[in-house]
């Protein structure tokens, strides 16, 4: 027998041969005593119907089913499909990664145990978590921006505080200690985190106190706040950090740094015209303490406002995302920039006073409870022309800002995540020596006329007494008369 396929609705001639194939192991025998001569004159092969819900009642014979297209399957049939290829996927996946955190599991406890003798079991559980985190990790996690705020910036500024910079000439020398600052007058602040200046986030170590003076050619800043003590050479995030801001645009605002709206790609000199801000930032972890940092012939002698000894650097900004050393720029770098900064730093709790050298680092024992020093100067007025630098006026005022990073709790701290005197800009007043005198006058009037009647009191006296010595001394002689004219 032989299978031979048509078109329309037929087998397959991979299926027409299977089944002939099959056909070959199989023999129909007829009884010659019931069935005489015969002839086969069709062979006819029905697909079995679908089974239904209900039971089949018995029906009549089908007719054979004449030669008609095959319909295609219905979507159910398709869907059904997917769905078992998805289920199928997940469970190996799933598979997978059951197996993959059992063999983690299983590594790091033998791990574990192979090193208990030499690591605790502190030091142990942190690798064998991270590799764990590390394989269940399906979703990536974004860094935060630095400078964004959580949610709608508040401020409550106390607009009556000042800084009040005297003239003091001959007075102060730049070592970071605090010695010659002591008859000094300063302006005390609460510190507040930047980005949210509410008081239940103040720093804990206490209030920083501001001083400021000038010698009619540079201006002095001191700046002292409690602290313990804590340095890691050469990790700048790990050890205090100070900074200074001032407005150099009128339009410049405390809040985002100068407040220019324009993005990180399109900040200029012209696009963000009036916006700028002028900043000193002092990180010490490459400092010496006592030693001086900030501009150097090196660092000078290319235009810019670093510093690769201390970095003590000069910078401007236009906004948090847009700032740059002094000299340097979008539009490209001026060579006519300098750093103009100079300062040194302090704690309190070092026992050396004669000087550090860098093989002393750390220079103290950490912890240890006392306040650090930062000591800065920088002249009135710069040979800034490219309006970075913010200029100083003798008998006006400028715009101050002081920030504070610490490293809390020994975790370093990050960019944005600083403290600050206040939530907008503190008026810097810079004095002018009349101005102190003309502040005297009205109080010491009245020592005024007694100085001047002692005066003319002490001149009469030496008059009298210089005519009464002239008549003690002068010669009571008796004229000489001759004999004959008595």
């Amino acid at each position: 027998m032989d299978i031979t396929p048509h078109t329309g609705i037929s087998f397959s001639a991979s299926d027409a041969s299977a089944i002939n194939f099959s056909l070959t192991t199989h023999k129909v025998h007829f009884d010659s005593t019931l069935v005489g001569d015969y002839k086969l004159l069709n062979f006819t092969w029905f697909e079995p119907p679908a089974p239904s819900q209900a039971p089949l009642a018995s029906s009549p014979p089908m007719k054979a089913p004449t030669h008609r297209a095959s319909p295609s399957l219905p979507s159910s049939t398709s869907n059904k499909g997917k769905h078992s290829n998805l289920i199928l996927i997940f469970g190996i996946d799933t598979g997978l990664l059951i197996t993959a955190i059992i063999s983690v599991l299983i590594f790091c406890s033998c791990a574990f145990r192979g090193r208990k003798s030499k690591a605790s079991p502190k030091e142990t559980a942190k690798p064998r978590l991270l590799l764990l985190l590390f394989v269940l990790s399906t979703v990536s996690i974004g860094w935060v921006n630095s400078h964004e705020e959580s949610g709608k910036w508040s401020c409550e500024s106390d607009s009556e505080i000042r800084v009040l910079a005297e003239f003091k000439p001959g007075l102060i020398t730049l070592d970071g200690h605090a010695d010659d600052w002591e008859d000094i007058d300063g302006s005390e602040f609460s510190l507040l985190p930047a980005l949210d200046p509410h008081a239940e986030h103040e720093y804990k170590g206490g209030k920083m106190n501001v001083k400021a003076l000038h010698d009619g050619h540079d201006v002095y800043f001191l700046l002292q706040v409690d602290g313990e003590y804590v340095y890691s050479k050469g990790e700048n995030t790990r050890c205090p950090s100070i900074a200074l801001m001032f407005q150099i645009g009128e339009d410049a605002t405390y809040h985002n740094m100068g407040g220019c709206k324009e993005g990180t790609g399109s900040c200029t000199s012209k696009t963000c015209k009036g916006h700028e801000v002028d900043i000193m930032h002092f990180s010490i972890g490459s400092a010496i303490p006592g030693r001086l940092y900030g501009g150097n012939p090196v660092d000078n002698s290319e235009g810019n406002g670093g510093d690769r000894f201390g970095h003590l650097v000069d910078v401007y900004a236009w906004t948090p995302h847009c700032r740059y050393l002094d000299g340097m720029g979008p539009s490209g770098n001026d060579s006519s920039a300098q750093n103009d900064w100079k300062g040194a730093w302090w704690h309190s709790s070092f026992s050396v006073h004669s000087g550090f050298v860098e093989e002393d680092s750390p220079y103290a024992s950490g912890g240890q409870k006392g306040t650090y020093y930062f000591e800065f100067s920088r002249p009135l007025r710069t040979m800034d022309h490219i309006q970075q630098d913010v200029q100083f006026k003798i008998g006006e005022s400028s715009k101050l800002s002081v920030a504070f990073w610490y490293p809390v709790d020994r975790n370093p701290w990050h960019g944005s995540g600083h403290y600050t005197i206040n939530c907008d800009w503190v008026p810097l007043d810079i004095s002018s020596g009349s101005a102190l005198l003309t502040k005297s006058a009205p109080g010491s009037s009245g020592g005024s006329t007694a100085s001047v009647f002692a005066l003319l009191l002490s001149v009469v006296s030496l008059c009298v007494s210089v005519f009464v010595g002239y008549r003690v001394i002068k010669p009571n002689s008796v004229p000489f008369t001759p004999m004959e004219n008595l």
